[in-house]
């Protein structure tokens, strides 16, 4: 069976949008990148024609994950919301135990992880760990780098 790959109805409508921009725009671009390259002649020796046949490839393959993604997407919206458990696209406060300090987290399919932006895949340790809990649960996470509890302060939605 095919992955699926849970996002939002936003991210949903961005993946589209790249999609149609690649398909389009930056095709054309890439096209006559290498019509202008082949005017120079010999193609052998010829940098500007490997560079964009090269880009060409990266359009493509850009191109065939786009539509892998969007043709096995699962809309992730709402899924915790009458519950106020920790779910996808719940935003959770959390405190370390040990130090007390807190932290905000959103939890998010894969492919919109981004943990430099305190997003979290359901798939990461913490992400695991912290599904189905409410607030005032206590869970442990065993990441990488050790186990450690944390504390569930306060769930929300996003936006």
């Amino acid at each position: 069976m095919a992955k699926e790959y849970k996002i939002t109805s936003l991210r949903l409508q961005d993946l589209e949008k790249e999609l149609n921009y690649l398909k389009t725009t930056r095709e054309r671009e890439i096209a006559a990148m290498i019509a202008e390259a082949r005017s120079y002649g010999d193609l052998s020796e010829n940098s500007e024609y490997d560079a964009a046949k090269n880009e060409q490839a990266k359009l493509y393959g850009r191109i065939a994950e786009l539509e892998d993604i969007l043709s096995h997407a699962v809309i992730i919206e709402d899924e915790n919301e009458a519950t106020g458990r920790v779910g996808l696209g719940c935003t959770v406060v959390v405190e370390d135990v040990k130090t007390g300090v807190q932290t905000t987290y959103t939890i998010t399919g894969s492919q919109e992880a981004n943990p430099m932006e305190y997003k979290l895949s359901d798939d990461s340790p913490f992400g695991r760990a912290a599904v189905g809990k409410s607030e005032g649960d206590v869970f442990m996470v065993n990441a990488p780098a050790g186990s450690y509890e944390m504390k569930v302060i306060k769930v929300s939605r996003e936006g």
